[in-house]
């Protein structure tokens, strides 16, 4: 499997956030419509899924250019507040320090830097994130934003919807109520970085630049009828995860929600996660669009393994099964590519 790295360019607002098993359910059908977008039909790559993905997708990380170099801005890890951070001083202080630890939720990786000590890292908040992300923009779009006043690097919005009972022509009760809808807004002139593992014998990564190109351009996730979750594409390169991480690793570091493989790991640090599935495209007007819920570990996770066979290959995780009703075969990418890093726990 090679692993490659898509730059993605949010046009619009997104009502479903830019995770890896959602990207997975969506090039599927993708695949589903166009057989031509893979060696194989989609029946087929899914048929071994369980022992051997065809495609893995990560959930999707801020980049920007610092001193003519991409910096990524990863999800701060899930471990103990001592592993990552020094803490100093008297109770009050420490006490201090940790509620502005907390808000720390970006961890910065500067391109060709290895994650060779998670300590070292630089670490900053949302804010000082948007200072990074200014710097990027170009002077006009800065002027906008400025005035626009924006104060988060991804603002989240509620839209309001209405009903419409056709009979009378107006709102009202009975479900016909305005609803508020939400939204994720990126910063303006927003890179994302998605990487993405795939079987070159049934995949090619112009194949999955197809697949992606035609997602951003009807939309991603909830509400892409409305003009949600468009996107286009920029440069692909391929990536060598390994080379990020540390030299001599003993955990892994998760690149988008998974479902961890039984009595592989000694010890496992992430934030749990419930994917409420629903289905999507013309399974979502079928009598049960939904499926059954999956309880994931979030990106960011730091999963030890018991043994060093676990670094063969460039992702983890299993594949979930039997997780609908509407379509017994449907399956929910339960793996994770992972950037090798060292703990001390």
């Amino acid at each position: 499997m090679k692993v490659y790295e898509i730059t993605i360019k949010p046009v619009t607002g997104f009502g479903t956030p830019l995770k890896g098993d959602t990207i997975f359910g969506h090039f599927c059908w993708q695949i589903a419509y166009d057989p031509k977008l893979a060696e194989e039909p989609l029946e087929e790559l899914l048929s071994d899924y369980q022992t051997n993905p065809f495609a893995v997708f990560s959930s999707v990380f801020p980049k920007f250019v610092e001193e003519g170099n991409y910096c990524y801005a990863l999800k701060t890890p899930n471990l103990p507040m001592e592993e990552l951070f020094n803490f100093s001083g008297d109770k009050k202080d420490k006490i201090k320090e940790r509620k502005e630890i907390k808000a720390k939720k970006w961890m910065l990786l500067k391109e060709g830097q290895k994650l060779s000590s998670l300590k070292e890292l630089n670490y900053v908040n949302d804010k000082e994130l948007l200072s990074m992300a200014n710097t990027n923009l170009s002077d006009e779009m800065r002027k906008q934003v400025r005035k626009a006043g924006s104060k988060s690097f991804i603002a989240a919005l509620s839209q309001y919807h209405n009903k419409i009972n056709r009979l009378v022509n107006t709102t009202g009760e009975e479900g016909f109520a305005p609803f508020a809808v939400e939204q994720q807004i990126f910063y303006p002139e927003t890179e994302l970085a998605l990487f993405v593992g795939i079987d070159e014998t049934v995949l090619s990564i112009e194949q999955v630049r197809e697949g992606l190109e035609r997602i951003g351009t009807s939309g991603f996730g909830k509400d892409a009828s409305t003009g949600l979750g468009r996107f286009e594409l920029g440069e692909d390169n391929e990536m060598d995860l390994p080379e990020m991480g540390s030299p001599s690793p003993n955990a892994c570091y998760t690149l988008s929600p998974c479902v961890p493989e039984k009595e592989t790991y000694k010890e496992m640090f992430f934030a749990p996660f419930t994917r409420f599935g629903r289905h999507g495209d013309v399974l979502a007007k079928s009598k049960n669009p939904f499926k059954n819920p999956v309880i994931m570990a979030d990106e960011g996770a730091i999963f030890i393994p018991k043994t060093q066979d676990i670094f063969n290959k460039p992702y983890i995780g299993t594949a979930v099964r039997n997780v609908s009703l509407s379509e017994p075969n449907a399956v929910t990418q339960g793996y994770s590519l992972y950037i090798p890093v060292r703990v001390e726990v």
